[in-house]
């Protein structure tokens, strides 16, 4: 705000010009701006007129500088003032803050915000100034135990919080103002509660009576305490703790909602802090929460039957506040949307109506013009309904009913055509009821339909089902389900195979512990319905999934689910961010869990859909395991710490195998790991608990393997395998780099070395060299030269083993089995020893360098089979898990692996795989040639 004279842009037309050529004398003196705007204001405001003629002289000093003057207005005296005292001065000081920002709004020289803010900050200080006032007698009389006057500043302990328009810094003129007084129990010894709580009720009694009774001086405040907890039956002063019970145990949507714009505005301003914080988990939840929405919905019609506000037709009247197209429904608009998101995304939770729309948009929750324009229709609506108040102020939100009055309130908006103005607001509610309305009540637009044709008579029996089943429980999700079922069953019916698309969406149905939420989330999202239909017909493993793990819907709205997968860094920063921010060890798996849930799922879906083929889908799975590896075993190592000290020596390093290693996963692969440490210089770790190296490093390694797979409320991560580390089950789950070299260069069995060819560090902590180290290892090993007749008979002995050990069970079962995927990685692994160097990890690049190279194999046929046998197992562990036979194979999951595959039938795939399987099989047999007995 200027701190120079006022710039008026603006200026009412006086109703009364009488009034306005009165105002126009006694001002005659200053400049003809100004006096433009006091003649419109005197001449259509009675009450501006009368603040006029009994602040003329204030009100002379206050425009030559009116940032001094509201900075005056809203600061507390530096003494406490008497209960009397404090009366006569805001009375006076609340008159002389709604002429400075009544001429400052009808001249345009003061924005919205401006004009709320500085009623809003007046309204602060008017409360701390009234409880200080009440409560300064008891204070030093020694009634409140513990306290003395040196503790008025924080009101003793007590703390007021604002609620609706002036938590928001909102406040219009003739605003009610909302508190809720709260005391901390903690300062008082138990003996001395029942005390304190009497001293600080009647205090709060005594300040809001000094605040809204009306005196011959007028009032300051109408004060509203009902919105504190349980309001009927608790005092108006409660403790903390009491009111933190209430909302944990029974505290509902509109309470939630209510505290969006909650605000410490007097008192112990840093104990209001740390309660509001304390409620977060309250206001916002963790989860996309479109309950909300119904909730919001119900409390529209509730406060519209209650008050008779559903005609849309007439202007006469019109409630500008709580009737349709009105202030209240961009508000609820706004602060629904805010409910839903919230707690995901802090960016959202603003307090202001205003700058929460503008985030909304940010963040892609509401459509920029939307927000643009429900912006400009807020800000005309709240001057609208200042000038209907500002004409007698009276607390009243309702537009004229009578011509004349009409003509005024024209008047006082600059307008002088009344009928252009009833036009104007009549478009801006119509336009608002139409951006709105929709949001409340999101249409379902399929037809009821029995159920797909093809199924006989099993559909109407399992859907009958349905109403038994946990999620429909509560009254409520069967209602919401009840107008999502034409719809759901519309969509299922359009399936490729309806009867399968519908037993999997039973199988979803039947596996979710409630409804309400879930069912919400579908009716305020269509596209949601399609997600759920396309995954059930196409993949109903993952939709079994889904009814364990449906909060992973959030991630679909959340604005970049379909956007291009984030650089490896980004997303272990991401990972690393949220866990920095959480509260705990247990938080922090949990947190973990939730976050990888979600990119696995769009992973999945990504696939699903066609945006990433097989081939991406591998790397990116391996890519989120990286990326919860690389922030996740910081995080357990730093716990780890805090019991026995940092790692001693120089560090440890964890190093995926296998197809981790390789950098490429499915939907359902484990990881292959092995930890690595380097001691050297570190026997034991200095900690509270210290322990010697190798015990610390081996309990390290199962706090990560814990981390990793145990089931906390959200699940686990991922299975974790260690049978790959020396001397497998028999060995350390942790080894020191020197045994690991030693080990490897001198004990270690071929098949030990095969797998050494994949292996790569993901994760570390201490210095960068043990990571370095092993890797150097590896380059060692695998660098130096070896028989080719050696490594071809050791593999050949490994196939004859595996091959005893586990057969093909269908012609999808690509694993096992002569010339499958175990097969030609083994081939590969061969060809990466053979030749020099320590070439690639993946099977594919190892091919290529075999092929360069020289190695005995014919690499075409095993690349070949490789592609082709990646995109089926990919498939077909996204959509059911365990490999089935062909002919058993639904229709959705079928088209999914015929895409994938580029085949026009499961037969055509059936003999393209027999083929390549018989081909690759064939180029490995040719090599091994003469090493079978070897």
């Amino acid at each position: 705000m200027s701190t120079d004279r006022l710039t008026f842009t603006r200026a009412p037309i006086p109703f009364d010009p009488k009034a306005g050529e009165e105002a126009e004398r006694t001002f005659a003196d200053m400049d003809p701006e100004a006096r433009e705007v006091l003649s419109g204001a005197a001449g259509c405001s009675p009450h501006l007129r009368g603040l006029m003629r009994s602040e003329a002289d204030w009100l002379r000093t206050a425009l030559e500088d009116p940032a001094a003057a509201r900075d005056a207005l809203v600061t507390s005296p530096a003494d406490v003032m008497s209960p009397k005292e404090a009366s006569d001065v805001l009375r006076r000081d609340k008159r002389r803050i709604s002429l400075l920002a009544g001429v400052a709004d009808l001249g345009g020289a003061w924005s919205l915000e401006e004009v709320t803010g500085a009623l809003t900050a007046f309204a602060d200080r008017s409360v701390q100034d009234a409880l200080a006032a009440t409560l300064a007698g008891d204070l030093s009389r020694g009634k409140l135990p513990g306290r003395g006057e040196e503790d008025l500043p924080t009101l003793a302990g007590m703390v007021v919080i604002a609620m609706g328009k002036m938590g928001a810094a909102e406040l219009n003129y003739s605003s009610d103002i909302d508190l809720v007084c709260l005391f901390d129990q903690s300062l008082f010894d138990p003996k001395d509660y029942a005390a304190a709580r009497a001293v600080y009720v009647k205090a709060v009694r005594n300040g809001m009576a000094l605040l809204s009774d009306r005196t011959r001086g007028g009032y300051v405040w109408r004060t509203d305490l009902r919105l504190r907890p349980d309001a009927s039956v608790t005092p108006v002063c409660l403790s903390i703790e009491a009111a933190e019970r209430y909302y944990e145990s029974v505290g509902r949507t509109w309470e939630r909602a209510a505290h969006i714009k909650a605000r410490p505005c007097a008192g112990a301003i840093e104990a209001g802090e740390a309660y509001l914080s304390r409620l977060r988990p309250f206001v916002w939840r963790r989860h996309l929460d479109f309950a909300a929405i119904r909730d919001a919905h119900d409390m529209r019609v509730a406060i519209r039957d209650h008050r008779g506000l559903h005609d849309a037709e007439g202007l006469d009247g019109r409630d500008l506040k709580l009737g349709p197209g009105g202030i209240r429904e961009i508000e609820f608009f706004t602060q629904t949307r805010q409910l839903i998101a919230g707690g995901r995304d802090s960016t959202l939770r603003s307090r202001k109506t205003l700058p929460a729309l503008a985030a909304l948009a940010s963040a892609g929750w509401i459509e920029d013009k939307d927000a643009a324009d429900l912006t400009d229709h807020y800000r005309r609506l709240r001057e609208l309904e200042h000038r209907v108040q500002m004409v007698e102020d009276t607390r009243t939100h309702c537009l004229p009913t009578s011509a004349p009055d009409w003509d005024r309130i024209a008047r006082m908006c600059g307008e002088g055509d009344t009928s252009r103005f009833r036009d104007g607001i009549s478009a801006l509610l119509s336009d608002v009821a139409t951006r709105t309305d929709p949001f409340f009540a999101p249409g379902l637009t399929g037809d009821a339909l029995p159920g797909p044709a093809d199924a006989g008579q099993e559909e109407p029996e399992l859907i009958a089902r349905w109403r038994t089943y946990p999620a429909m429980r509560s009254s409520r999700a069967t209602e919401i389900f009840e107008r999502l079922k034409p719809d759901l069953l519309a969509r299922l019916g359009r399936a490729a195979d309806p009867g399968e698309a519908l037993r999997a969406f039973d199988g979803f149905l039947r596996g979710l512990p409630a409804g309400v939420q879930i069912f919400s989330l579908f009716e305020a999202n269509p596209q949601l319905r399609e997600l759920i239909v396309d995954i059930a017909a196409t993949a109903p493993a993952l939709a079994e999934y889904l009814s364990r793990n449906s909060a992973v819907f959030d991630a679909v709205l959340g604005g970049t689910f379909f956007e291009a997968w984030p650089e490896q860094e980004t997303l272990r920063r991401d990972l690393s961010d949220l866990l920095a921010a959480a509260s705990d060890h247990e938080d922090r798996l949990n947190a973990a869990r939730r976050w990888m849930k979600e990119r696995h799922f769009r992973i999945g879906v990504h696939h699903l859909r066609g945006l990433i083929d097989a081939d991406e889908a591998g790397r990116l799975y391996a890519s989120l395991a990286d990326a919860i590896l690389g922030a996740l075993f910081p995080v357990v190592v730093d716990e780890f710490a805090e019991r026995h000290g940092s790692p001693p020596g120089r560090g440890v390093t964890v190093l995926a195998m296998g197809a981790l290693g390789a950098g490429w996963l499915t939907a359902r692969s484990d990881l292959d790991l092995i930890v690595i440490y380097d001691a050297e210089g570190g026997e034991m770790s200095e900690g509270r608990r210290p322990l010697p190296a190798r015990t610390y490093y081996a309990r390290l390694t199962q706090a990560l393997i814990t981390a990793l797979t145990a089931p906390t409320t959200e699940g686990r991560l991922y299975e974790a395998d260690m049978r790959l580390r020396p001397s497998g089950r028999q060995g350390p789950v942790a080894t020191s780099l020197q045994a690991f070299e030693t080990y490897q260069q001198s004990e270690a069995w071929t098949w030990e070395h095969l797998a050494l060819t994949r292996a790569r560090p993901v994760a570390s902590a201490g210095e960068a060299e043990v990571a370095e180290g092993v890797a150097a290892v590896r380059d060692r090993v695998l660098g130096d030269p070896r028989p080719k007749a050696d490594v071809l008979a050791e593999l050949s002995k490994l196939r004859a083993r595996i091959g005893e050990a586990k057969s093909q069970r269908s012609a999808l079962d690509v694993k096992p089995g002569p010339g499958g995927l175990q097969d030609i990685e083994l081939a590969a692994q061969a060809a990466a020893l053979i030749c020099p160097g320590a070439g690639p990890r993946d099977a594919e690049g190892q091919l290529t360098s075999a092929e360069a190279c020289g190695a005995p194999f014919e690499i075409p046929p095993l690349r070949d089979a490789l592609r082709l046998q990646r995109r089926v197992q990919s498939a077909i562990r996204l959509v059911s898990g365990e490999p089935p036979e062909p002919g058993t194979l639904a229709a959705g999951p079928a088209e999914l692996l015929l895409r994938g595959t580029g085949h026009k039938s499961l037969d055509a795939l059936e003999t393209a795989l027999a083929d390549a399987r018989t081909r690759a099989a064939a180029a490995i047999d040719a090599a091994l040639e003469g090493y079978d007995d070897a």
